[in-house]
């Protein structure tokens, strides 16, 4: 087939090609599992995580989950990122500064965090695990943005 006709060929066929993750499957991920991520780095503070959902590590998309875990009196520092995040509260309790307004993170407790608005946590004496998560395909896409002064 000549290349005139080839191209027209697949635009008229409409394929598009796939990624490993266009067609995600069900699966269970347990958090024990996980490895743990961060704890090491001042930059964000040392908040370790675990990643249960991303594209970059599970056949999926769509959504990013995870369990953040800090130490008593431990802190993630102020950053900003794109697109908004949530968290839930599992065990403990802390502060998450949310635009400069001290919000109270404990189990039971749900937190929006609409696009780059500037935030960061800070645990309370027993420590602090929340779920977060992102409508975005991958964890390591999402670009943090710490803020000055840490």
């Amino acid at each position: 087939m000549p290349m005139p006709q080839l191209d027209t060929f697949a635009i008229e066929q409409n394929h598009v090609p796939t990624a490993a993750n266009d067609n995600p499957i069900g699966f269970v991920a347990a958090l024990d599992d996980q490895p743990i991520e961060g704890g090491f780095d001042p930059v964000f503070g040392d908040v370790t995580w675990q990643t249960l959902i991303s594209g970059d590590k599970t056949q999926s998309n769509g959504v990013v989950l995870g369990v953040a875990t800090f130490p008593a009196n431990g802190v993630l520092h102020l950053h900003r990122h794109t697109p908004p995040e949530f968290y839930f509260g599992l065990t403990g309790s802390g502060t998450v500064m949310l635009d400069g307004q001290p919000v109270e993170i404990v189990p039971g407790v749900a937190i929006f965090i609409s696009s780059d608005a500037e935030h960061g946590v800070t645990a309370g004496p027993t420590g602090l695990t929340f779920a977060y998560g992102f409508g975005e395909d991958a964890f390591s896409e999402i670009e943090y943005r710490f803020s000055g002064g840490q």
